[in-house]
């Protein structure tokens, strides 16, 4: 049972009525700790005894969901939140249209529902971990209190799927909880099951595009989980989207941010080389939109998956947006997709079906056109001739068909030996990476900001930039 209202006085609030079913509370609450330690260890490292002006979710309800205050991150009221159900849901896409949606888990889907839900679980304390050593960098407290929101969300999302595990997956789902715990962000021998979330993230820069490119990705992946016939994932699914748009704020907000206080001392000093002057160039902003786009592009799977269409036929993943957009909910009709045939890309019909994972990176590509139409805007503000570009979709793929070869921005077929000259080009080199990294200089007095980028346009929650948004 799921109400609107939450538990906030329980060990672990929620809105699940947990203290009615005391196997499922008592096995989560001897799981509590392990995170508890997880936190502590992997989680930002030097602050966890540091007040932070967090906001913490309260309600499931559109207005008045979350309470701000300052908190000591491992004391943060950590739940289990999904949207109250609605009256005689049913399921509205796949081969099993017009069926009441699941309330528990359909034994001939037991193993695909856990798949989907591990994959999603992981990606959650990933991200953590990526981001752990960023606050002793931080360029303001208004960033560093804005990575550390971040930060216990994501631990909130991994609760939501860890609910999900032991609530209806029995020994199998208490064992697949303990692993999201025991994997690590680029470990060699326990890595994170997605590539993105085994690449470091040493620089804020990197941040930005990560909380724009990735968390993106992880909203798409949410939107068409929020579709699914079963309904506790659904509901699961819809709450954490309420928390996903303020991590895509900050890396939206973050990188245009970036290309103001670059476009300001171009003029400055009248120079496009302002690395010299504790700038980040134009051109190596597009070399950081490239490689993390193009990361974040390869989370969608292949672009021909059977997976994807079982589990559209099955009802367990829709299309984003699959009640709202589509009128034809059975996966019926063609993708017309261009595939690699040898050394030349040719056009193919697919079954539309097998084409899902194509159909949400299309919503995904298109959204993030609109985050460079931003920056773009900000160029043009300015008076910069300059304007940022996405790379085609088969530019540095490492997942599906188009890693089968290499290909310029443009989406041009080259030789491996042409990527490996001009490849520092297009992505961040050593050397860039390391530059970027001389940047990184933490501020933290209230008010003050690191010199290669500029101050928010306003703060959190009616604040203003100077609020003391970390006590330390």
């Amino acid at each position: 049972m799921v109400s609107a209202n939450v538990d906030l006085n329980a060990k672990i609030p929620n809105n699940v009525h947990l203290n009615d079913d005391r196997r499922l509370q008592r096995a989560l609450e001897k799981w509590q700790p392990h995170f508890i330690d997880w936190w502590k260890d992997m989680g930002p490292e030097g602050f966890q005894e540091k007040d932070v002006y967090l906001r913490t979710a309260i309600s499931v309800e559109n207005d008045g969901w979350a309470h701000f205050d300052y908190v000591k991150m491992p004391d943060y009221r950590w739940g289990i939140f999904l949207t109250p159900p609605e009256d005689d849901r049913r399921i509205h896409f796949g081969d099993n249209i017009g069926q009441p949606a699941w309330q528990e888990v359909p034994g001939e889907h037991r193993n695909s529902l856990r798949r989907l839900i591990v994959t999603q679980g992981d990606t959650e304390p990933a991200s953590v971990e990526q981001q752990r050593l960023l606050a002793q960098t931080a360029p303001s407290l208004y960033d560093m209190r804005n990575l550390f929101q971040v930060n216990v969300e994501e631990g909130r999302h991994l609760w939501a799927m860890v609910y999900l595990l032991h609530s209806y997956f029995g020994k199998d789902g208490r064992e697949e909880a303990d692993e999201l715990l025991a994997r690590r962000s680029g470990d060699v021998d326990r890595p994170r099951i997605l590539n993105t979330f085994n690449e470091p993230i040493e620089d804020w820069l990197s941040f930005y595009m990560f909380t724009n490119f990735t968390d993106r990705d992880g909203k798409y992946q949410l939107l068409a989980l929020a579709e699914s016939g079963f309904d506790p994932l659904a509901r699961t699914c819809r709450f954490m989207l309420t928390e996903e748009a303020h991590h895509m704020f900050v890396g939206v907000t973050g990188v245009d941010r970036v290309v103001t206080r670059t476009c300001e001392l171009m003029k400055e000093f009248d120079t496009d080389d302002i690395g010299a002057h504790g700038g980040v160039p134009l051109s190596l902003l597009q070399k950081y939109i490239n490689f993390w786009y193009s990361s974040s592009v390869d989370l969608f799977g292949a672009e021909k998956s059977s997976n994807a269409a079982a589990y559209f036929a099955a009802g367990l993943k829709g299309r984003a947006y699959e009640a709202k957009r589509y009128e034809e909910h059975t996966g019926a009709g063609i993708y017309q997709m261009d595939t690699l045939a040898g050394d030349k890309v040719v056009s193919e019909e697919v079954p539309m079906r097998n084409a899902m994972n194509e159909v949400l990176r299309d919503g995904y590509i298109e959204e993030n056109e609109k985050s460079i139409e931003k920056w773009n805007r900000t160029l043009e503000k300015h008076g910069m001739d300059f304007r940022f570009s996405l790379p085609h979709r088969r530019f540095n793929r490492t997942v599906g068909q188009w890693s089968e070869a290499r290909f310029n921005r443009a989406g041009e077929l080259i030789t491996e030996a042409e990527w490996d000259k001009q490849k520092y080009n297009w992505i961040p080199s050593p050397d860039d990476k390391a530059f970027v990294k001389t940047l990184m200089q933490q501020v933290t007095e209230p008010g003050k900001i690191a010199g290669w980028v500029a101050p928010p346009p306003r703060g959190i929650n009616n604040n203003d930039f100077e609020f003391e948004y970390v006590k330390l």
